[in-house]
């Protein structure tokens, strides 16, 4: 991948909102060269979607996000692809990750209330073939996410007290 679009995607991760012509302008190049590199971009998968991060703590919204270390089998000729697949189908699925390590997969899953999110665990992910073993863990709070920072700190204002 050439630099251009290197640099595209440095800029359009950091504002997704960022129009051609300004990052033609950030960059020192034309506006129809980034549009085409922007294109191709999207055509080849590269930019798989533009999406804004929400910090929901700060929203009348009861949601309840739990990571999930599944331990698994993997199948014979496809690995962990299958059993991947079936769970990234769920709604309630946010993110799938091969790891490695103690356990085969990570799952990120968000419902309404804990109880759904146990439902899930004991009558979805639990009941697929090759699941072994589940250990759920409930985010409480986000500090930062994808390298945005949620709680902006006020500096100090107190006086300096000196003996």
């Amino acid at each position: 991948m050439n630099e251009l679009k290197l640099s595209i995607l440095d800029l359009l991760k950091e504002d997704a909102r960022l129009s051609a012509a300004t990052i033609a302008t950030m960059l020192g190049t034309s506006e129809e060269e980034v549009a085409a590199a922007i294109s191709e971009l999207e055509r080849d998968h590269v930019i798989v979607k533009y999406a804004t991060v929400i910090n929901w703590s700060k929203v009348d919204d009861e949601k309840v996000t739990a990571l999930i270390e599944v331990e698994c089998t993997p199948e014979r000729g496809r690995g962990f692809e299958n059993i991947a697949e079936r769970i990234y189908l769920y709604p309630e699925v946010k993110s799938v990750y091969l790891m490695s390590g103690a356990f085969d997969l990570l799952v990120e899953i968000e419902g309404k209330n804990l109880k759904e999110v146990a439902s899930f665990v004991s009558n979805k992910l639990s009941t697929i073939e090759s699941v072994i073993s589940t250990k759920t863990f409930f985010i409480l709070k986000k500090y930062k996410q994808d390298g945005i920072i949620f709680e902006e700190f006020e500096d100090d204002q107190r006086l300096l007290v000196s003996p």
